[in-house]
């Protein structure tokens, strides 16, 4: 504690006691005890509001950003709106190159969608021959006749 060992702390407190005598001794440590906690209360404000400045300070610079964005954002919009598009032609062109950006824009789109969502298949199923009711059912006979095969004479049950 304060880079004192244990015996200079004894040391001490052996000298308090001599020196201020035992019925004074607890009223002088508790006023020690309120000093100490009213310089770790000091301590505590001063790096809180030390804390508080750079938070604010740190605001101050987004902010300042943020304006500096605005300005930009306002200095175009100026130019847009100053623009001297005076003749249909320049008009046209720039209707067909928001017409371009947008188609482009929308092709984009469809390849990102196919690339993320997946393609989905149809399975179908064969459909059950619902003649029998059992759970088996033998299979139908082939003719035995080849002009009735349609398969021909070569087939293999």
């Amino acid at each position: 504690m304060f880079g004192m060992g244990l015996s200079e702390i004894f040391f001490i407190v052996v000298i308090a006691i001599l020196f201020l005598g035992p019925d004074k001794l607890p009223d002088a440590m508790v006023q020690i005890a309120k000093f100490f906690r009213s310089i770790k209360r000091t301590v505590n404000d001063a790096k809180t509001s030390l804390e508080e400045e750079l938070k604010i300070s740190e605001l101050k610079e987004e902010a300042l950003k943020y304006k500096k964005q605005l300005d930009q954002a306002t200095h175009q919009l100026e130019k847009v709106t100053t623009a001297d598009l005076t003749t249909l032609e320049e008009l046209t062109e720039t209707v067909e190159d928001v017409k371009k950006a947008e188609n482009r824009l929308e092709e984009e789109a469809e390849e990102l969608k196919e690339k993320v969502e997946p393609k989905r298949e149809t399975v179908t199923f064969p459909k059950k021959n619902r003649r029998s009711h059992s759970v088996y059912a033998p299979p139908a006979e082939e003719p035995t006749n080849p002009e009735e095969n349609p398969k021909g004479k070569d087939a293999d049950v």
